[in-house]
């Protein structure tokens, strides 16, 4: 099973690259994050024709998120729970194949001495209750997409000017380290220990041209997947691509 994520910032500016992306490299799954259309306006047709079952929820402007699936997922929740749920275009969960497929799109989180960052952090707590209830570590589980967190200094061009950064700052590293720990396996970190590798680069200052990027879009295993994870890989190609997103595609093969 070939397991994608991509931050594409917008997914009706992203759909040549998406489309393009998925015709040449025919992932089982694809995460989209930051799709930022309402749901009534999301572009479903053209990603149905390319032959995926598309499960999204989402708002106009900004946030959202997108799960496409050469199978017809066998159960979607919207959220952290079933029903109604705030989180909803934050995280959406699927079960495809039998692997659960988690995807989010964790804030960002905007200034550490801001109401917004406590609320990353408390984003981190509610997920690590809904993992403890619903995730085993001998599942085959899958919690994907932008993390909004570079987990060490090697995840980052800059790190010391940027210590006091919401995805860098050692609090939010804590809690991310605290989600993570006896539960998922950052699988590209796994297979890569010293490769010096991002997903993100910003739009400014030549930032991608300079290579002054962050890692932050992760592909987490639980230890029962991780073990068979063959291949993972930062792609470039569509940051490379004409009208980019500030982010690129993450993918990760698994035999099972």
């Amino acid at each position: 099973m070939k397991i994608a994520t991509f931050n594409c910032n917008s997914i009706r500016k992203r759909m040549p690259i998406v489309l393009d992306w998925l015709k040449e490299n025919k992932p089982d799954v694809m995460c989209l994050q930051e799709t930022k259309v309402s749901d009534p306006e999301f572009p479903l047709q053209p990603l149905q024709d390319a032959g995926y079952h598309v499960t999204f929820r989402g708002m106009k402007g900004y946030n959202g998120v997108a799960t496409l699936s050469l199978t017809r997922p066998e159960n979607v929740v919207y959220g952290f729970r079933e029903g109604p749920d705030s989180e909803d275009f934050r995280i959406l969960q699927t079960l495809i194949g039998g692997v659960q497929i988690i995807n989010t799109y964790v804030p960002q989180g905007f200034a550490i001495d801001s109401p917004k960052f406590q609320y990353k952090l408390g984003w981190f707590k509610q997920l690590r209750d809904y993992f403890d209830a619903h995730v085993s570590p001998a599942s085959l589980a899958v919690w994907l997409g932008d993390l909004n967190i570079a987990p060490t200094e090697i995840d980052l061009a800059n790190p010391k000017p940027n210590k006091d950064h919401p995805c860098f700052h050692e609090s939010a590293r804590a809690t991310y380290n605290e989600t993570v720990t006896g539960r998922f396996i950052d699988v590209y970190r796994e297979k890569y220990p010293d490769t010096i590798s991002y997903t993100f680069w910003d739009f400014f200052a030549q930032s991608f041209t300079r290579n002054k990027g962050w890692r932050i879009d992760h592909i987490m295993a639980t230890p029962a997947l991780a073990k068979l994870c063959a291949e993972v890989e930062v792609d470039l190609a569509p940051r490379r691509a004409p009208s980019p997103s500030d982010h690129t595609v993450v993918w990760a093969r698994f035999d099972v």
